[in-house]
């Protein structure tokens, strides 16, 4: 059994460390120059993109942050598309309040497969994202998604906000953003044929991250 010293011990180090986490939160935090997501490019190689509003209903309930919605075909692989959603959000007073597996169930999909995959770039070290196939019907959708926080790349939401906690105290920073990407699988397409896609067209979008996304 524990102590009744070490229980107060403990008792105190996360009070400590809340009055720490509440004090970070009331600085003002540091907020680096970045390029509006608006400008992201429309033209990725063969892939054009097309915006995707979101309803003005929606964007209050998404709270404080930007936010980027694009489809994007590409005629030379048959009509395939790739639908990107950026969130950035500038501090954590504001976190992600529409989770992207939530939001999916939300809208009707269901998951038939859930995990992670990993990511690799030239010149980037490999990281964990998301990996979802998810049905509607007859209709099946690969959905690979991460987190990025300032530099951190995460598939998981709690380790995203231990970063969070961290970053705020150590970078007086606590921006982040979730990215998003979903492709339709064609007919005769086998889920691990849409992961290519995706795989490919993240390869297109990784280096222009960094100046929409501060590190």
């Amino acid at each position: 059994m524990i102590s009744r010293n070490a229980r107060f011990a403990i008792v105190t180090l996360l009070l400590a460390g809340t009055a720490l986490f509440l004090r970070a939160l009331d600085r003002q935090q540091s907020v680096l120059p970045r390029t509006a997501l608006a400008s992201f490019p429309v033209q990725l190689k063969s892939w054009a993109g097309t915006d995707i509003p979101i309803p003005d209903e929606t964007l209050k309930s998404l709270g404080k942050g930007e936010f980027l919605q694009r489809s994007y075909k590409d005629p030379v692989s048959g009509g395939a598309y790739v639908d990107l959603y950026v969130a950035y959000i500038p501090d954590q007073h504001a976190l992600f309040r529409h989770l992207p597996q939530v939001c999916l169930e939300g809208s009707g999909w269901s998951p038939v497969e859930s995990g992670t995959t990993t990511l690799a770039f030239p010149g980037d070290a490999p990281f964990p994202a998301n990996r979802y196939l998810i049905a509607k019907g007859d209709d099946r959708q690969l959905v690979l998604f991460w987190y990025s926080a300032r530099g951190q790349r995460v598939a998981s939401e709690d380790w995203m906000n231990v970063y969070l906690v961290f970053d705020s105290l150590r970078l007086n920073r606590s921006d982040s953003a979730l990215i998003r990407m979903n492709t339709k699988l064609q007919p005769g397409e086998k889920p691990e044929d849409a992961e290519r896609r995706l795989l490919s067209f993240a390869g297109l979008i990784n280096p222009l991250l960094k100046n929409y996304i501060p590190l």
